[in-house]
C-alpha cells in the first residue's frame, strides 16, 4: 500500500544542515528549533522523513508531558499527553503520528476544545496521522489510550517472569514503535524534551529512561492501591528513546553514578555480570568526551525482550541471554553505553541513515572492549563482527544488492528492514578504513570534536561527510578514501579494513582437524574464549555426520549451554543436520526467551529442512507467538506463519 508522507525540509535547510556540520554548532539542550543562519537543520538527504506525517517546519513538538495510568486489565496505557509546540508564523495546525491510539479530547492550554482528524491508517507500520487545528495554540492537551496489543507495548502475566507473582510491562519504542503509545511526531529528527507522571498498582515500580523523580514512588489520592511515579528527561531526545518498564524491580548500586535494576531473583547475577560498568564508563569518557546524561543504569527485562539491548538514555533495557556467568558477553553493554554519544547525543535524522547510530557504536563498542579487556578480545569481536556482515550480505543477495548500502532508500517500507548487520558492521569497517589512513591519533581527536559539535542534534549522511571534509580530512584523503562510494554505493570498497584475530588461527586449524578426523581432542575448548567458541561452531561445514555432532555435544554439553551464543551457533548446526538429540534443546530454548536474533533464525533454519523441521516450527510456534514481542513476531510470521498458519 502507498503511504504518503509529507515533505519537511526546503533546499535551504540541507544547506543549513551542511553548514551546521561543517563548523561550529550551538549546545541544543533548549528543545528549540536549532537554527543555521535563520534555517532549520531538521533534515534528511532527501528532504522529509519517509517514515512520520510530521510538518515539523510548521509545527513542531519541543516538550511532551504525560500523564498515564498504566492499566494491567485492559492492557492499555490511558490519560493524557501535553505537547507545547514550536509553531511557524503561518502555522495553523500540527500533524502527529499515531497508530491504534484511541483519541477522546484535544484542547489548547486553556482547556478549550480544539478541531482534530485522525487521517486514514496506512494499513502497516506507519499508522495514521492525527492533525489538530491549532487556532493560535502553542500546546495542545490530548486524553487519549493506547490500543490493547499496542506494538510498542508488552505486557506480561506473572507466569512469564522470574518472580511469578506479578505482571509486568515493557516498551521497546524503536524505530518508528512509540507512536502506539504516545501522540507525537514520531521522527528521530524531531528532539523533544519530557516528563511523565505514571500511575501503576501498588507493590509495581515504574522506570522510565529519565530522571526518577520520585524513585519510590507516592500515593495517589482518590486512587487507594495505586502509586504515582514521576520521571522528567531535560535534555531533548529523539522519541524512539522514551522507554517504560513496569514489574517487582529491585535495584543495586555499581558505582557512583550507575546501578542495575532486576527482578528480584536475577539481582545478584546481575550485578556480577555487570561489575565492571564504571569501568567502561571511564574508558568511554577517556576515548570521546564527558558522559552527559548523568546516571548510567541497567535494566534487566524478562527473557520476551526483542532485543540484546536497547540504549535507552540514562536506562538501558538489557536481555537476560547475555547473563552468561563470566562477562563473556558483556560487549553488549560497550555497545549500549556507547549509544549515549552516538545515536542518542548524536541521532541520526531518519532511518535511511540508521548506520550513522549503529556503525560509529560498534566502532565505539569495539574501542571501549580493547581499554578494559585487551587488544586481543577486541580483534576477535571485530573479526566476529566481519564474519556477521559477510553472512548478511549473502542473505541480502550479494555486494550488488542495494540493502548493502550505508544510507539506504527505505520509501514505503518498514524501516526495521535496514536493521541489519550492514548498518552496524560496514559502517563500524568503514570507520576503521577512515582510522587507517588518517591515523588512531588524528581520527580520535576528530571524533571527539564530532560528538561535541554535534551534541543532541539530529545527523545525515550529507551532514557527516560535509564534518569530515571540513574537519578530518587533508589533502585528496577523501577522495583516497572513497567516501561517496562507502556510503551510497552497495558492496564493500576494496579498501576496507578487516581486522583479524592472531587467535582465530589455532581455532581455524582445528575446525579442518575435526572435520577431517571426527576427533574431539584437536578441540582445546577448555581454554577458548566464548569467542573462539563461536568462531569454530560458526566455522564447521554444515554439513556434518551423526557421530561427529553426537561426539561435540556429548563432550561439551552444547544441548544445555549456559551461554546463549554457543548454544545459538550449535542449534544452527545442529538444525542444518536434522540432528533429532538437539530438538528438545531447540524447543526449550525458542520458549525460553524472544530475543529476535536468535528466535528469527533458528525458525527461519526449521522451515527450510522440510517435512523434518516444518511441522516442528510451527508446533513450537503456536506456543511461543504469545510471548514474543511483536518486533520479534512481525519478522517470525513471515518465515513460519501466524499462530493460525
Amino acid at each position: 500500500m502507498m503511504f504518503r508522507f509529507f515533505p519537511f525540509l526546503t533546499t535551504f535547510a540541507v544547506a543549513g544542515l551542511l553548514a551546521a556540520c561543517a563548523g561550529d554548532a550551538p549546545d541544543n539542550r533548549s528543545g528549540a528549533t536549532p537554527m543555521i543562519d535563520g534555517t532549520s537543520i531538521y533534515a534528511t538527504d532527501e528532504g522529509q522523513d519517509r517514515h512520520s506525517y510530521a510538518r515539523p517546519l510548521e509545527a513542531r513538538v519541543t516538550h511532551v508531558a504525560l500523564d498515564l495510568n498504566a492499566d494491567f486489565d485492559e492492557q492499555r496505557m490511558v490519560g493524557t499527553a501535553t505537547l507545547d509546540l514550536e509553531v511557524a508564523e503561518d502555522g495553523e495546525e500540527v500533524v502527529l503520528d499515531s497508530k491504534g491510539l484511541e483519541i477522546r479530547e484535544v484542547v489548547n492550554g486553556a482547556g478549550e476544545a480544539l478541531r482534530w482528524e485522525m487521517g486514514a491508517d496506512s494499513g502497516d507500520v506507519h499508522g495514521a496521522p492525527l492533525t489538530i487545528a491549532l487556532d493560535g495554540a502553542e500546546r495542545v492537551k490530548i486524553t487519549y489510550a493506547s490500543a490493547p496489543g499496542a506494538a510498542a507495548l508488552q505486557w506480561l502475566s506473572p507466569g512469564q517472569t522470574a518472580g511469578g507473582e506479578d505482571p509486568f510491562l515493557f516498551s521497546q519504542g524503536q524505530a518508528i514503535l512509540n507512536r502506539t503509545w504516545i501522540p507525537t511526531q514520531d521522527s528521530p529528527g524531531i528532539r523533544q524534551t519530557w516528563d511523565a507522571r505514571i500511575t501503576v498498582p501498588e507493590g509495581l515500580r515504574a522506570v522510565m529512561s529519565a530522571e526518577m523523580l520520585t524513585p519510590e514512588g507516592e500515593p495517589v489520592e482518590g486512587e487507594p492501591g495505586r502509586r504515582a511515579y514521576r520521571f522528567r528527561m531535560s535534555d531533548p531526545v529523539a522519541p524512539y528513546l522514551i522507554a517504560i518498564a513496569v514489574g517487582d524491580l529491585a535495584f543495586q548500586e555499581l558505582g557512583e553514578r550507575s546501578g542495575v535494576y532486576a527482578e528480584p531473583s536475577m539481582l545478584a547475577a546481575a550485578a556480577a555480570e555487570f561489575e565492571d560498568l564504571e569501568e567502561m564508563i571511564d574508558a568511554a569518557e577517556e576515548l570521546y568526551g564527558d558522559y552527559r546524561w548523568g546516571r548510567y543504569d541497567l535494566l534487566v527485562l524478562p527473557p520476551a525482550f526483542p532485543f540484546g539491548g536497547m540504549e535507552n538514555p540514562r536506562l538501558t533495557f538489557v536481555t537476560p541471554t547475555i547473563l552468561a556467568g563470566d562477562k563473556s558477553l558483556v560487549s553488549l553493554i560497550a555497545h549500549e553505553l556507547a549509544h549515549s554519544w552516538s545515536g542518542n547525543l548524536v541521532t541520526n535524522a531518519s532511518w535511511d541513515d540508521f548506520w550513522l547510530n549503529e556503525g560509529f557504536t560498534v566502532y565505539f563498542e569495539n574501542r571501549i572492549m580493547e581499554a578494559v579487556y585487551g587488544t586481543e578480545q577486541a580483534e576477535m569481536l571485530a573479526d566476529l563482527g566481519w564474519a556477521d556482515m559477510m553472512a548478511d550480505v549473502e542473505d541480502l543477495g550479494g555486494l550488488t544488492s542495494s540493502d548493502t548500502r550505508l544510507h539506504l532508500d527505505l520509501e514505503g517500507r518498514d524501516p526495521d528492514d535496514g536493521m541489519t548487520n550492514i548498518a552496524y558492521e560496514k559502517g563500524a569497517v568503514f570507520l576503521r578504513t577512515v582510522e587507517h589512513m588518517v591515523g588512531r591519533a588524528r581520527f580520535d581527536a576528530w571524533l571527539r570534536d564530532y560528538f561535541d559539535r554535534n551534541a543532541f542534534r539530529p545527523q545525515t549522511s550529507a551532514g557527516l561527510i560535509a564534518d569530515m571534509d571540513a574537519n578530518l580530512f587533508q589533502g585528496e584523503e577523501a577522495a583516497e578514501i572513497g567516501l561517496e562510494e562507502w556510503i551510497y554505493e552497495p558492496g564493500l570498497p576494496e579498501n576496507a579494513v578487516h581486522v583479524q584475530s592472531n587467535r582465530f588461527r589455532a581455532v581455524d586449524q582445528a575446525i579442518a582437524n575435526f572435520t577431517d578426523s571426527g576427533e574431539v581432542t584437536v578441540i582445546n575448548w577448555p581454554e577458548w574464549t566464548t569467542q573462539e567458541r563461536q568462531r569454530f561452531l560458526d566455522g564447521l561445514p554444515r554439513e556434518l555426520d551423526g557421530e561427529r555432532l553426537a561426539a561435540l555435544e556429548s563432550t561439551f554439553g552444547l544441548n544445555d549451554a549456559r551461554n546463549s551464543e554457543i548454544r545459538f551457533a550449535w542449534l544452527k548446526l545442529a538444525i542444518a543436520n536434522r540432528h533429532d538429540d538437539a530438538r528438545d534443546s531447540v524447543e526449550d530454548f525458542l520458549l525460553s526467551m524472544g530475543r529476535r536474533k536468535f528466535v528469527a533464525p533458528l525458525f527461519e533454519a526449521l522451515m527450510a529442512e522440510g517435512d523434518w523441521g516444518r511441522p516442528f516450527a510451527r508446533r513450537i510456534y503456536r506456543e511461543a507467538r504469545p510471548r514474543y514481542h511483536s518486533v520479534t513476531t512481525n519478522t517470525v510470521d513471515e518465515t513460519v506463519g501466524t499462530s493460525d498458519g
